[in-house]
């Protein structure tokens, strides 16, 4: 039996409703609209969102902003050794759906330090799986700037001795450089009249989503369904029950987001995918048209940006680095990050594309679930939480 949805507070409506935006006649409409006008009309709910926009198509790829310098060029002098006139290399290693945002904030940043510096900056960038990402830093990519999906995979840099202890501390607004909400992604037409989180719980629903064991990313999937319960008063016993009903309806787990959303899109499997509200807005600059709906009761996926301090401190391009991160909260890198889907954590900024991204009424953090430490140990080492649930659906 499904649960319900928890009581609303004072004041709230039910998490389950929403509204329905009219789709776009065309696909180049679908662009415009994104670039030059509000996605949220006056007569739509800042509470609660149900659009029709689509699938996510963003490959992993290495991409060289401006012209390749040999490795020397970093490796003597680096960035406090260079002169005017002479060009220091940088490298950023992010995940696959930032690239839209870097590949417009990086030529403005060059720009920005050549007349500042005099100096030449090459940013090489490397984009995928923030997991994976993660695991090829350690193996040896020396990054000089990470910008992962969750400050889990940075902690395991300052783990491996790469990045610094108080790396939080190191960037604006605790090293948080932008955010995004959880989605719940239906068929066209919403078949299965998906409304809000109780639904996934129905025996004759079927999820999609990534093993949160192998995908950062799907832990923050697994932290929203549990969190939309235990943050609004439901105790942990029945915030269990339902978690591990909505587990008993995926019907396979992958390993990653990416394979999700291929099992979702290209094998047709499921009836609604947990996914991320920067992931559906990416896609409809594609044209792409799915509908969704974004909960009232949702966690802040919190993405963050730090310097790897050893390939800096190695590379001597400590400066540069640290320029470039902080020019990552600027207004123009923020507006950046904001038109291709995330939330922005400057204010005056998120004041500007408020219209574009609806006030969530319960909006919880993993802070607020312990934090990152707390929720590893509880819920996804080995023997936790979500091997006991596994181990009970025969998973």
């Amino acid at each position: 039996m499904a649960l319900p949805n928890p009581a609303p507070r004072d004041g709230q409506r039910p998490a389950q409703e929403g509204h329905r935006r009219t789709r776009p006649s065309s696909r180049g409409q679908v662009f415009q609209s994104w670039l030059n006008r509000p996605l949220w009309g006056q007569s739509v709910s800042r509470r609660t969102a149900l659009l029709t926009l689509a699938g996510i198509g963003v490959a992993g790829a290495i991409a060289a902003c401006g012209s390749v310098t040999t490795q020397s060029d970093t490796e003597v002098g680096g960035t406090a050794g260079a002169a005017a006139g002479e060009t220091v290399e940088l490298t950023l290693v992010s995940y696959a759906v930032t690239q839209a945002a870097y590949e417009e904030i990086i030529p403005q940043f060059v720009e920005q330090w050549k007349e500042d510096t005099g100096q030449e900056v090459v940013i090489n960038q490397s984009y995928g799986g923030s997991g994976s990402q993660t695991r090829a830093v350690l193996d040896g990519l020396e990054a000089d700037v990470v910008a992962l999906a969750l400050a889990l995979d940075t902690q395991k840099l300052e783990e491996g001795g790469l990045i610094e202890p108080g790396w939080e501390q190191a960037a604006p607004n605790d090293a948080i450089v932008h955010k995004s909400v959880a989605v719940l992604v239906m068929r066209d037409g919403n078949p299965k009249n998906i409304q809000g989180w109780a639904d996934l719980a129905r025996p004759d629903v079927s999820v999609v989503t990534a093993n949160p064991k192998t995908s950062g990313g799907a832990r923050w999937n697994f932290m929203a369904l549990w969190g939309q319960l235990s943050q609004t008063g439901v105790d942990e016993a029945t915030a269990l029950d339902y978690v591990t009903k909505v587990y008993q309806s995926v019907p396979a787990l992958p390993r990653n987001a990416r394979e999700a959303t291929d099992v979702f899109y290209q094998r047709g499997q499921g009836d609604v995918l947990i996914n991320y509200e920067n992931e559906v807005l990416l896609a409809a600059l594609n044209g792409q048209e799915q509908p969704y709906i974004i909960p009232d009761v949702n966690i802040s996926i919190d993405n963050p940006v730090a310097i790897v301090d050893a390939n800096v401190d190695k590379h001597g391009t400590r400066e540069v680095a640290e320029a470039f991160v902080e020019f990552l909260f600027t207004s123009e890198a923020q507006r950046a990050f904001a038109r291709v889907g995330f939330r922005p954590v400057d204010p005056g900024v998120a004041e500007e594309f408020a219209d574009q991204y609806p006030d969530i009424e319960t909006l919880f953090t993993v802070n607020d679930l312990g934090g990152w430490d707390a929720v590893q140990s509880k819920f996804f080492a080995d023997g936790a939480e979500f091997d006991k649930i596994q181990s009970k659906i025969g998973q």
